[in-house]
């Protein structure tokens, strides 16, 4: 028997899915600002540290890279029973996305001129001042869009929350659908607002990349 479309079912299903959804938001919000900050601390420590600093991090970045995060995010949960699902789940999705992110960061300090390093040592600047003042401004500058298309990465990765029981949207959809025996309306709906939410994003990413080129 084919499934047919009910607007009466969408529109019963529709305040649910919202609630998903700012579960959803939340989780990509916090997740990105965990990503986006220790990814650059992740960056700086492999672009200036000593080696014996800069190798364990370099080490412990490349596992969480090469691991799922499924499995990442099932073991945190298993691990720290004290924390929500959500907070695991918005640290996890954080720490996973960093890993990634410093290494847009460290292309974005390799592009920066040799002349400009150079120019601040003749002016004798202290390298701390050196990286706050002109190396970072041009590298996160440079790098701002590629951080953008993580951010949509992130968000369309939110429904892998499910397998740590948090009710984001999809899942939402789901228990919508398992409830009512039902599932065409739900889901679609779902698709329908990640489009709505990350398409506008998306556009805006191609403008910053336009401007900044």
């Amino acid at each position: 028997m084919t499934a047919q479309w009910s607007w009466d079912r969408a529109f019963e299903a529709l305040p649910m899915l919202l609630d998903g959804f700012k579960i959803t938001l939340l989780a990509t919000v916090l997740g990105f600002a965990i990503a986006a900050v220790l990814g650059l601390a992740i960056a700086l420590i492999r672009q200036s540290a000593p080696w014996w600093v800069s190798a364990p991090v370099r080490a412990v970045s490349e596992f969480i890279r090469l691991t799922p995060l499924v499995v990442q995010l099932l073991f945190v949960y298993y691990l720290l029973t004290d924390l929500s699902a959500l907070q695991i789940g918005v640290v996890v999705l954080g720490i996973h996305y960093s890993t990634y992110m410093a290494e847009v960061y460290r292309a974005g300090i390799d592009a920066v001129p040799v002349g400009q390093w150079e120019a601040a040592r003749a002016l004798s600047l202290a390298p701390a001042r050196t990286w706050r003042a002109i190396v970072l401004p041009q590298a996160i500058r440079r790098v701002v869009p590629a951080l953008g298309n993580y951010a949509v990465s992130m968000f369309k990765d939110t429904p892998y929350l499910f397998a740590i029981t948090v009710v984001e949207m999809v899942t939402a959809a789901q228990q919508f659908g398992a409830r009512n025996f039902q599932y065409l309306e739900p889901l679609t709906l779902a698709g329908v607002i990640f489009l709505i939410a990350s398409y506008p994003t998306s556009l805006l990413i191609r403008r910053l990349e336009k401007r900044l080129a």
